[in-house]
């Protein structure tokens, strides 16, 4: 993980790897026997973790954060990180189960609605021949009792999976996740979004045009009005956040330019005495 850049993003540290350095990261993460998990983060998931402590906690302890969304790509470049690439959850899917079947990977699907949890394992064998699917389940829409949880865990742990993919929508699927770890005993989990929904064919998913150029957002509004509408007043609150803190690192920058640091002086008993600049 060392030669990952990694970029803090209105206050979120954020991963800039391109989608196709994941599936080598985790077959090392399964070589090595380790375990973690994937948080795909974007301008409203940013802002989330402002106002909900516990997403942020899930965000900042994940394995790995990638730049999901256009917003993040373009607050990197506003922060002085050069050109970056997002990974989305959708496409990160697609990739990891097509080519994770050179690797004999093994795949489960945990969220979304009955229909798509009956719909998704089909769907993806007939895209992908071959796919290793562990199984899938549909949690209800619910806090789950203790019982439950520990049922759902148990049939996920038998199954054996590589990858548990986590269509639950934020910030649930991020929670869920950091309140798993070490107790899904796969390789990785993943929180997708609504890959679940693209991929198993209730949902159409954006024009591939728009996917490439970061517009997809305006496709899934005009399709969700009611449900993106308020998701979409987080982005001008993002880049304002992102501006403010650019501007924050300029002004940090040129105080340090103006007024370096001296080195610290002691007195003859080795106490650090008082900088006289203070």
């Amino acid at each position: 993980m060392s030669t990952i850049k990694t970029a803090n993003i209105g206050g979120i540290d954020v991963n800039f790897l391109k989608q196709v350095q994941i599936l080598p990261v985790i077959d090392g993460w399964r070589r090595a026997a380790r375990r973690g998990y994937v948080v795909l983060t974007n301008p409203h998931s940013v802002m989330m973790c402002k106002r909900d402590a516990k997403m942020r906690e899930a965000t900042s302890i994940a394995n790995i954060t990638l730049p999901d969304g256009v917003g993040i790509v373009v607050a990197a470049r506003i922060l002085g990180h050069g050109k970056q690439y997002r990974v989305t959850g959708p496409a990160l899917m697609l990739q990891v189960c097509d080519e994770g079947r050179s690797l004999g990977l093994r795949h489960f699907f945990y969220g979304g609605s009955e229909d798509v949890a009956s719909r998704l394992p089909d769907a993806m064998i007939r895209r992908f021949p071959g796919l290793k699917v562990a199984g899938s389940l549909c949690p209800p829409f619910r806090d789950l009792t203790a019982a439950e949880d520990a049922a759902m865990v148990n049939e996920i742990n038998a199954a054996k999976p590589d990858v548990v993919w986590i269509g639950l929508g934020a910030p649930k699927q991020e929670k869920w996740m950091t309140g798993h770890l070490g107790r899904i005993h796969a390789t990785a989990m993943i929180g997708v979004g609504a890959a679940f929904d693209f991929h198993s064919g209730k949902m159409p998913w954006a024009p591939a045009w728009m996917r490439r150029t970061g517009t997809e957002w305006a496709y899934r509004f005009a399709k969700e009005p009611r449900r993106m509408w308020r998701r979409n007043l987080d982005s001008p609150l993002f880049l304002a956040a992102v501006f403010g803190q650019a501007v924050q690192g300029k002004l940090s920058r040129l105080v340090s330019r103006t007024h370096p640091l001296s080195e610290p002086v002691y007195d003859s008993k080795g106490l650090l005495l008082p900088d006289e600049r203070a």
